[in-house]
């Protein structure tokens, strides 16, 4: 089993910045690639970054991509999504995921992931 608590979601302006953070544990952790997926109300949950083992691999949805950074301390069991330049369309509850991996790949494909987290709300205000 691999339990994972996201942190550092919070309310934020347009424009703004918010860093969410996923710890890890129970597992190897360089063992899984690790994904941020996100759902807004209505809404279903759409992969937002996601990350190979060694940080070698990374994909990000079209809607992030030059704004979102997704990163990982393998010695630290944690996972970071730097979100900038954040729109009120950000607004979701955002879900760190986990996929045991034999390879240094980065999935997108939401039903691949095992291991997934509580969530962390960020609300963008216009």
């Amino acid at each position: 089993q691999v339990q994972l608590v996201e942190s550092g979601g919070g309310l934020v302006q347009a424009g703004g910045s918010l860093r969410l953070s996923c710890a890890a544990s129970g597992r190897t952790f360089s063992d899984y690639a690790m994904g941020w997926f996100r759902q807004a109300p209505g809404k279903g949950r759409d992969i937002v970054a996601s990350i190979g083992r060694s940080s070698g691999s990374t994909y990000y949805a079209d809607s992030v991509k030059g704004r979102f950074t997704i990163s990982r301390d393998n010695a630290k069991n944690t996972v970071y999504l730097q979100m900038d330049s954040l729109k009120p369309e950000d607004t979701a509850v955002y879900y760190c995921a986990a996929v045991r991996s034999d390879s240094g790949r980065a999935y997108y494909t939401k039903s691949m992931y095992g291991y997934w987290g509580q969530g962390t709300q960020v609300t963008v205000s216009s």
